[in-house]
């Protein structure tokens, strides 16, 4: 077994257990700090697989400025005050979930319409900057663009059920 071997295997059990946390905390900024292993042992992955523009991109765009916004979502949903929005709204539950099932099923279509480029077996694996950026802006913007707003989205939502009624 080779360092890379016993490397690969650590990271991918870290990753598993960091995700399990993720799931299982029942604190939701423990939670996120989990989240934030689970972005840095991907990352180290990517390094094993010699991808470092994605390893740089996985720790700056991910466990930075993602991670960064869903703390900010977290602390503003105020999760002291349990039973706040969703006691008694079912249509407006039903109806979210009505948008996210469109939203799946749009995101489907175009995934399967886009066809991605084939590489050779050398450049499989690199992830400088032409590997990345070719496929990700010349074919699949859309899905990019769609993922961005539904994190606008969300936070906007986030926002507008955290507002205090200030009563008369």
């Amino acid at each position: 077994m080779t360092a890379v071997d016993t490397l690969f295997i650590f990271f991918g059990v870290a990753l598993v257990l960091s995700g399990l946390m993720v799931v299982l905390s029942p604190n939701a900024v423990v939670s996120a700090l989990y989240l934030v292993l689970v972005f840095v042992f991907t990352a180290g992955l990517y390094v094993l697989l010699q991808a470092f523009f994605l390893a740089i991109l996985q720790v700056l765009v991910y466990a930075g400025a993602i991670m960064v916004l869903f703390l900010f979502v977290i602390m503003l949903l105020d999760l002291r005050q349990p039973d706040r929005w969703w006691k008694g709204n079912l249509p407006l539950m039903a109806g979210g979930g009505l948008v996210g099932l469109a939203f799946g099923f749009s995101v489907w279509a175009v995934l399967r319409r886009t066809t991605w480029p084939v590489a050779d077996g050398s450049e499989l694996f690199r992830g400088d900057l032409v590997n990345v950026a070719t496929p990700l802006f010349a074919r699949a913007m859309l899905p990019v663009e769609m993922s961005a707003l539904l994190l606008l989205a969300a936070t906007i939502g986030v926002v507008v059920l955290s507002r205090r009624e200030d009563g008369p």
